[in-house]
C-alpha cells in the first residue's frame, strides 16, 4: 500500500511540476526571442546567433524555474486530492503529514539534483557559449549585420544605411545609401552618400575594414543652410565601426564552478553561493508547499497559487537584491545568502507545524476547562 500511494502521489506531483515547468520555460523563452529578434531585425544582432544564444541560455532559464514549478506542482496536485477528497481517505486510513512530506521530499530530491547539476555545472557552460558569442558578435562590423531593403541605425553611430542588394556573405551591396548625421549636438554638417555598389576591403597594416564605394554623388549640407556642396566619385571610403550589443550577462556568470572554488575574490564568492542557493531551494519550498496545497473542498485547488507564486518571488528577490549587496561590499560573504534561506527555512516550519501546535494548545485549553469544571 505505501509503495502504490508513494507512486501515485509522485506521478501526479511530477506531471502538474513538469506541465508548469514547461509553460513558464515557454512564456520566458518567447520573451526573450522577441527581444533578440528585434535586434537581429535592427541588424545590431547577427541572425545567424539567434538560436544559438536561446539554447545555450536555456538551462540558466530552467534553474530558476523549475523549483516554481515543482512549488506549484504540489500545490496543484495535492489541492485536487483535498477538493475530490483523496486526501481525506489517505488521511482516515493513517496516511500522516509527516508521511506525506517524507514521500513528497523523495521525487524533491531528484529534482534537487538536477538543479543543482544545471546550476553548478551546465549553465555555466552554456554562459561560456554565449560569452563566446557576443565577443565573436562584437567583432563584427555594422555591415555584417547589414539587412537589404531596410534603413538601419547602429549602436554607437549617428548614421543611417541601406542597401537594395547584398550577397550573401555580405561582402558587396548594390544601391547603397548612407545618412551620416552631425557630431556636433548644436549643429555641423550633414552628409548623405549615394552609390551604385559597394564592398568590403581590409587594410593591410591593420585590421580595420573599410566599406569601399563606387560610382556615387555625395551631398554635405548643414541644417537651416541653404548651400549643398555636390561631390561625383568613382570611389569613396567610409571606415567601419564594430557593432556593439549590450550583453545581459556577467564575467562570473560563466567561470566555471571549480574556478570559484579557488577564489576568493567578493564576486567570485557572490556566485558560488548563488549557484548552491537554488537547489537548496527546493528542500524549503517542499517543506512550504505540502500544508500549503491543504485547502478546503469549497475553496477550490487554485487558491493557493497565488500565495505560493507571491513566496517564490519573494524569496528570489531577496536571493538576487542580497547578492547585489554582497557584490557591492555592502555584506560580507561569510554572511552572505544564507540568512535568506534560514528565514524561509523558519517560515516553511511554521506554516508546517501551525496546525499541529493549534492543535496542542486546543487540547490543553480544554482540558483546563474540564479541570475548572
Amino acid at each position: 500500500m505505501p509503495s502504490i500511494l508513494f507512486r501515485y502521489l509522485a506521478k501526479e506531483m511530477l506531471q502538474v511540476t513538469l506541465a508548469v515547468t514547461g509553460v513558464v520555460l515557454l512564456i520566458i523563452m518567447s520573451g526573450r526571442f522577441v527581444n533578440y529578434l528585434a535586434q537581429a531585425a535592427n541588424g545590431t544582432l547577427n541572425a545567424n546567433f539567434l538560436f544559438a544564444i536561446m539554447g545555450y541560455r536555456m538551462p540558466e532559464f530552467l534553474v530558476m524555474i523549475i523549483p516554481l514549478g515543482l512549488l506549484l506542482g504540489i500545490v496543484m496536485a495535492y489541492g485536487r486530492l483535498y477538493v475530490e477528497n483523496e486526501m481525506t481517505i489517505m488521511s482516515a486510513c493513517g496516511l500522516s503529514q509527516n508521511q506525506l512530506l517524507k514521500m513528497t521530499m523523495v521525487p524533491a530530491l531528484g529534482v534537487m539534483l538536477l538543479v543543482g547539476l544545471l546550476s553548478l555545472f551546465v549553465a555555466p557552460q552554456g554562459l561560456q557559449k554565449v560569452e563566446a558569442i557576443w565577443a565573436k558578435q562584437d567583432s563584427l562590423t555594422e555591415f555584417d549585420t547589414l539587412v537589404p531593403g531596410r534603413f538601419q541605425t547602429f549602436s554607437g553611430t549617428n548614421r543611417v544605411t541601406y542597401t537594395e542588394t547584398l550577397t550573401d556573405d555580405n561582402q558587396k551591396m548594390e544601391g547603397v545609401f548612407i545618412a551620416q548625421g552631425a557630431t556636433d549636438p548644436d549643429g555641423g554638417s550633414i552628409s548623405l552618400v549615394l552609390a551604385d555598389s559597394g564592398r568590403i576591403s581590409n587594410t593591410e597594416s591593420e585590421q580595420t575594414k573599410y566599406l569601399i564605394l563606387n560610382d556615387g554623388i555625395r551631398y554635405d549640407l548643414s541644417p537651416g543652410g541653404l548651400k549643398v556642396r555636390e561631390t561625383e566619385y568613382k570611389t569613396y571610403g567610409i571606415r567601419m565601426q564594430n557593432s556593439k550589443v549590450s550583453q545581459e550577462i556577467t564575467r562570473e556568470q560563466a567561470l566555471p564552478t571549480s574556478q570559484l572554488l579557488s577564489s576568493d575574490t567578493r564576486e567570485h564568492k557572490a556566485e558560488l553561493q548563488w549557484r548552491f542557493s537554488m537547489p537548496l531551494l527546493i528542500p524549503i519550498l517542499v517543506l512550504l508547499a505540502v500544508p500549503l496545497a491543504k485547502v478546503n473542498p469549497r475553496q477550490g485547488r487554485f487558491v493557493k497559487l497565488l500565495p505560493g507564486v507571491l513566496t517564490y518571488l519573494l524569496y528570489l528577490s531577496l536571493l538576487i537584491s542580497t547578492r547585489g549587496m554582497i557584490d557591492e561590499g555592502r555584506l560580507p560573504p561569510s554572511i552572505g545568502l544564507w540568512p535568506v534561506h534560514g528565514a524561509f527555512l523558519l517560515l516553511a516550519l511554521g506554516v508546517y507545524f501551525k496546525d499541529s501546535v493549534l492543535t496542542l494548545l486546543s487540547r490543553k485549553s480544554m482540558a483546563r476547562r474540564k479541570l475548572n469544571a
